[in-house]
């Protein structure tokens, strides 16, 4: 009888184990976080590294009647995650009164398309403008003001110092995110942008009597930090005024730290319900040139008050440059000013060209042009492929590969210069040498004339292991270090893809032709090569 009460404890001890264990798995809550670890980020996304392959629609898409062609121009891109915008002016038609079926419609369909989705909040600021709050808010000017100009007039952007505005947007959103914390228990929705690029066009500031009084008052100690101070380039002990401590930049930094602390203030309401990672996106003003806010939208967090957005909104977990620059040197440093080792970097809005994409995918977490529902490029009624489809085509399935790569600092990204000279990059014991062009040579006769649109990335996987990937462009290595000097080879080259459980699969080995004239070319079309080398 003592043996068989053993077994039964015994049974039910382990019936109860995989009872928990099951459980456990049909209702796992981790949801989609950020992760740092020496100064560089990851997505993770169901406990994986996740990277946005992203698309976004256009600012009036989330409509049932258009919904049809986004998610076709969705599939067609061979994007994993949908950026779609959600309406204040929708959501809440009248006071207190929530209509979430939208809202609810696009999560649906977002898991039968395989999906992932971000929401984007307009509330508050929709390019500087209030143009999405609801009719119950707009018709009430004196109780939801807009900033007041220098000069007195009204300008078309929502002041910052209306608590009343700020308090209807966080309880909105408060509620939006509550929606999604139950709705969304498959965790579909990976992140949400507050707000749209906040800011204002037309007045550096808010000008109104109650603003004037803040600005004339002192500085907010957050501020006055000894890294936010060095960061701006005043003394870690000043004190004062908004402009005794500030001089000629007083009025613009100002603006942004109080559009910050409004929009903290509604991330937090939403963050406490269901903790997403939240993000701002950035209408930018020129890096190379530092212009005065009168020049661009004054408020939001240009590179020039990063610091201030980081002191003043703790519960926004990044922000992110919207790339509509065409200057190479511009884009390239707009991208290392906003991958810092406190703010992930992040790509959510750009024109249709992958040119950037590498360097993107290099330091950050996420890719996405704009408007991909507006553009002709990414119909799905074009005959041939855009040039980004492509690269989405072969980059999905290895999207988990890429975000664990750029976080261990594997990724090293080109671009073809206008003068279509030869890029290298260092790889410990080799250089890798990117030839652009389509001859044997690596060069064409005519390299002048044609566009400047090569690009590729080394990814390092081993000493002498590496994926090249890339377009119009040529591979090969030379040993240096310790095995400079030294005969070479390669050991093996194959041309391949990765399929969806992240494994390289080989097409083809090449050699002869393929290699021994100045290396393996890809030409317009995306390719993925791995290679091994050896010394003699």
């Amino acid at each position: 009888m003592k043996q068989i009460s053993n077994y039964k404890a015994w049974a039910f001890c382990i019936a109860m184990l995989l009872t928990t264990t099951w459980l456990s798995a049909q209702t796992d809550t981790s949801i989609p976080k950020l992760i740092q670890k020496n100064g560089r980020y990851t997505l993770l996304v169901d406990n994986k590294p996740f990277f946005v392959l992203g698309g976004q629609c256009g600012n009036s898409s989330n409509w049932a009647s258009m919904l049809p062609n986004v998610w076709n121009v969705m599939k067609e891109m061979h994007a994993n995650t949908l950026e779609i915008p959600v309406y204040w002016e929708q959501l809440e038609p009248q006071e207190g009164k929530f209509d979430f079926s939208q809202v609810q419609s696009v999560l649906n369909q977002a898991r039968q398309n395989n999906m992932r989705l971000i929401f984007l909040w307009f509330a508050t600021w929709k390019n500087g403008s209030n143009h999405y709050m609801p009719e119950w808010m707009k018709t009430d000017s004196k109780k939801y003001p807009n900033v007041v100009g220098k000069n007195g007039q009204e300008v078309d952007s929502p002041s910052p110092h209306c608590e009343e505005a700020m308090k209807a947007d966080a309880k909105a959103f408060a509620r939006f995110m509550g929606y999604l914390k139950e709705a969304d228990t498959q965790h579909t929705v990976i992140m949400v942008q507050v707000e749209n690029e906040p800011g204002t066009w037309g007045s550096v500031r808010d000008y109104s009597k109650k603003a004037q009084k803040l600005f004339e008052g002192s500085i907010p100690q957050e501020i006055l930090t000894p890294t936010v101070c060095k960061e701006l380039n005043v003394p870690k002990n000043a004190k004062g005024s908004w402009k005794e401590v500030f001089g000629e930049r007083a009025d613009e930094y100002f603006h942004a730290w109080h559009v910050a602390r409004y929009i903290n203030y509604v991330a937090k309401a939403g963050k406490e319900i269901y903790p997403l990672p939240l993000y701002i996106n950035v209408a930018l003003r020129d890096p190379l040139t530092n212009p005065t806010a009168d020049h661009y939208e004054s408020g939001g967090a240009t590179d020039n008050v990063i610091s201030i957005w980081k002191a003043a909104a703790p519960d926004i977990d990044f922000v992110a440059p919207d790339i509509y620059l065409r200057d190479d040197k511009a884009v390239l440093k707009v991208l290392e000013l906003y991958a810092r080792p406190d703010n992930a970097l992040m790509v959510p809005e750009t024109i249709g060209s992958p040119r950037f994409l590498y360097h993107t995918i290099a330091k950050g977490i996420g890719f996405s042009p704009f408007g991909v529902d507006q553009r002709r490029n990414f119909s799905p009624d074009m005959q041939r492929q855009s040039p980004l489809s492509a690269e989405y085509e072969i980059l999905k399935p290895m999207a988990h590969l890429l975000a664990e790569w750029s976080a261990e600092d594997r990724i090293h990204p080109v671009i073809e210069p206008s003068d279509h000279s030869e890029q290298y990059v260092s790889l410990g014991s080799w250089k890798a040498i990117i030839k652009f062009g389509n001859t044997r040579g690596g060069q064409t006769a005519a390299a002048e004339k044609r566009p400047a649109n090569g690009k590729a990335m080394i990814i390092q996987l081993g000493e002498n292991e590496f994926i090249g990937i890339g377009t119009n462009c040529r591979f090969t290595f030379e040993p240096i270090g310790k095995k400079q000097g030294k005969a070479w080879q390669y050991l093996k080259v194959q041309e391949g893809f990765y399929d969806e459980n992240g494994d390289f699969k080989m097409l083809r080995i090449l050699n002869g032709d393929q290699t021994d004239w100045g290396g393996p070319q890809v030409g317009d079309a995306p390719s993925i090569l791995h290679f091994t080398l050896t010394t003699r």
